[in-house]
């Protein structure tokens, strides 16, 4: 085995509280395109459309928003967890997972079986739609339906405010509640693992840096290099679900538990 690998092995073996923290990189093994990436939705979209306060004020904005979160939902709602998602679950079912930071709005992380308490979701789901106004909570294929009724810009029926998925737009407040418990399990961690982020989007990506100052080992696993790669214990530039499989799934097995 490669001896960064082994290295990684060795690591995850020794650690007690793990804190996983995931970006799109994780998802795309799933078949789900990167936003950023050649080919993602930024180059068929205009992401300067899609601001929070834009998205609120511009009736044309938040249609053309719904057309673009619409297209992405269809692949999400579709997409499977895949190896590297069951070594995460692995290791929740060893009792080595502090809990699971993740930048992803796919739910791929419920899919595969990981428990809801261990998830932050620090950029929101595209799984529930709620109205800005009244706060009413709404299942996304029951607004689906109407989108694809011919409604582009659907409101609330309760009281007639704007509806949007509960995903963080651009210029939109983080969840302070999320970002406080993710602050604190990077605190609590003593081994913090990156799988598959760019660390460039924040205040998302202070978390594994905060947890790397506060004396937790870090590993990093991405297909290219992150800007704290210099502050990392380990750092493996490969795909995850090989990765993952060579390290993880040497130590407990990948249950194929796919919700």
């Amino acid at each position: 085995m490669d001896s960064q690998l082994i290295t990684g092995t060795e690591m995850i073996q020794n650690a007690v509280k793990i804190l996983v923290f995931t970006g799109a990189g994780l998802s795309t093994e799933s078949g789900i395109p990167d936003f950023r990436s050649p080919g993602g939705v930024w180059e068929k979209y205009d992401p300067s459309d899609f601001y929070f306060q834009k998205i609120v004020s511009d009736t044309n904005a938040r249609e053309k928003y719904w057309e673009m979160s619409s297209e992405f939902y269809e692949t999400m709602k579709h997409a499977q967890p895949n190896t590297a998602h069951l070594a995460v679950k692995s290791l929740e079912d060893a009792g080595k997972l502090l809990g699971i930071v993740t930048q992803n709005i796919d739910h791929l992380h419920h899919k595969a079986g990981n428990h809801t308490d261990n998830i932050i979701e620090l950029h929101g789901t595209a799984f529930s739609v709620s109205c800005l106004n009244c706060k009413k909570i709404y299942d996304r294929d029951e607004i689906e339906d109407r989108l694809r009724g011919g409604i582009k810009a659907p409101s609330c029926d309760a009281c007639g405010g704007i509806l949007k998925p509960d995903t963080i737009s651009f210029g939109q407040a983080m969840p302070e509640e999320k970002m406080e418990r993710a602050i604190n399990q990077a605190e609590e961690c003593d081994l913090c693992m990156v799988l598959g982020s760019s660390l460039v989007v924040q205040p998302a990506a202070f978390v594994p840096a905060h947890a790397a100052r506060n004396g937790a080992s870090l590993i990093i696993i991405n297909r290219d290099p992150t800007p704290l790669d210099g502050e990392a214990d380990l750092v493996i530039n490969m795909s995850l679900s090989n990765a993952l499989e060579n390290m993880i799934g040497k130590i407990f097995p990948l249950k194929n538990e796919r919700h």
